[in-house]
């Protein structure tokens, strides 16, 4: 598959929608799609950091924005593709409208607007988000929502595995505020770290190529012991695994910060900021006294209060990585290539794969019978189940990979559905693509089926959001107690 990504970056805008982009094209890239950046006055570093991750860019003519029906056109020269991710604040619902009459689309939003697309993500942390959306995407747009879908590197997934939340005092601080700061909020933020006392603490300076006080900055650290500047970082999440604390802005870097669970104060640096860090305030993922910007006296006040509370420090850092799990990037592009999920008939060859599925505590922990079983049962299960002819055991395939296993159990127009994940992909997103390809099976294969049926036991938040999200409805609740 060819997937055109729409978006840009300058000092005005920031790099925020080119990076999470990027976090996108290598998923997608991974598994076997080649991608083109359509992009207008891309700054250099970002074009050669999208090349050395082996996409390809396609440049618009620079200059001001075209209106969205030339820059459709423009960007349409680019292909032929077969589907299109658009990022962009100033292209919207007409853009989209052209772009589609090309390819599928998926739009990547923040701010709650129209759309016409195929897909719709909105990463960011709203309580009630689909309403926010309601009425405002075509009823076929697949919503995905919320931190489980943060687009994240793979370098972020991996300091995931070892990142632990944060207690005990601080010994590192970390300060980013973005990969362009326009406004040089760094410099503002240095000078508060010095007013709140942190001098004999260390701590790790981040900034873009492109920041336009980057020679003050470094001669600031120069200057001070145990402070590093570091440009254009290629480490970005081990050192975000390595800080105790963090000063940064809102933004998609709130996503990163959650996921290896470095609390943060987060200054609200722009307009679409406001809505995520009240939100992420109220909810306690992150630190945001309301209206603090760039007041060099507000951040020292603020650095200190979190210096001094230890269990605050630990909340934020708890409550980030419970909410970011960073499989958001596995998520989305399962959602967009569920087609690419093959589906085939259990054998009798299968038994030994299928046991230790079955028997993986992960598995038996959200199945309806959680007792582990014997290879002896197992195989008396499994010939009973080969030899029904109203019984459908089949495996689903990603590039011969095994993803997960569906049941079909048919009773006249109904059937009920059973479905687990192979150990390997459980909480990468596969489960939406898996069960969307057993619809497609059972339509062919049992076209008189009209109804599916699940069960899922109390507490298994995963297969109910699964299923709420592939447009499953909830008919009934059984309680038991036990006397």
């Amino acid at each position: 598959m060819k997937v055109l990504i729409r978006a840009d970056a300058s000092l005005a805008i920031g790099s925020g929608h080119i990076m999470r982009c990027l976090c996108l094209a290598d998923a997608l890239h991974a598994v076997g799609n080649a991608v083109c950046f359509a992009s207008r006055g891309l700054p250099l570093h970002l074009a050669e950091q999208i090349r050395a991750h082996g996409h390809e860019i396609f440049a618009l003519e620079p200059g001001a924005q075209a209106d969205e029906i030339a820059d459709a056109a423009e960007s349409a020269m680019a292909g032929p593709f077969d589907l299109v991710v658009v990022d962009h604040y100033g292209l919207g619902r007409t853009w989209e409208t052209r772009m589609r009459g090309h390819a599928r689309l998926l739009a990547i939003d923040d701010l709650g607007r129209e759309h016409d697309s195929d897909w719709l993500l909105d990463q960011n942390f709203h309580p009630e988000p689909e309403v926010r959306y309601a009425g405002k995407v075509p009823q076929r747009c697949v919503l995905l929502l919320g931190p489980r879908h943060a687009l994240l590197r793979a370098e972020f997934r991996e300091a995931r595995k070892t990142a632990v939340p944060r207690s005990g005092p601080v010994r590192k601080l970390l300060v980013f505020l973005g990969g362009m700061d326009a406004d040089n909020v760094t410099g503002k933020v240095l000078e508060a770290l010095d007013l709140a006392g942190c001098d004999a603490r260390e701590i790790d300076v981040v900034i873009g190529a492109s920041q336009p006080a980057r020679e003050q900055i470094e001669a600031w650290c120069e200057t001070r012991p145990g402070m590093r500047c570091h440009v254009q970082a290629a480490n970005m999440a081990q050192l975000f695994a390595g800080a105790d604390l963090a000063v940064g802005a809102g933004g998609t870097t709130t996503w990163e910060r959650c996921a290896v669970g470095l609390p943060t104060l987060a200054l609200c640096l722009a307009d679409n900021q406001h809505e995520l860090l009240e939100q992420g305030a109220r909810h306690g993922f992150v630190y945001a006294p309301q209206g603090i910007t760039a007041d060099v006296e507000a951040i020292a006040l603020h650095v200190r209060a979190l210096l001094g509370n230890e269990g605050l420090r630990h909340h934020l850092s708890v409550t980030g990585m419970t909410l970011v799990d960073g499989g958001g990037a596995h998520r989305v592009v399962a959602a967009i290539a569920g087609t690419t999920v093959r589906l085939r008939v259990a054998t009798s060859a299968d038994a030994g794969a299928l046991y230790a599925w079955r028997n993986h505590p992960r598995v038996r922990a959200v199945s309806r019978n959680t007792a582990e079983f014997s290879y002896d049962e197992h195989l008396r299960w499994m010939d009973k189940v080969l030899n029904d002819p109203q019984r459908h055991l089949l495996i689903g395939e990603r590039d011969g990979e095994p993803v997960g296993v569906l049941r079909f159990d048919v009773a006249g127009d109904e059937a009920e559905v059973s479905i687990y994940l192979a150990p390997d992909h459980i909480g990468r997103g596969d489960g939406a693509a898996l069960l969307r390809a057993g619809e497609e099976w059972l339509r062919t294969e049992r076209p008189a089926v009209q109804r599916l049926n699940a069960w899922v036991n109390a507490g298994n938040a995963a297969s109910e959001r699964l299923f709420d999200r592939c447009g499953y409805d909830r008919q009934a609740t059984q309680y038991i107690k036990r006397i």
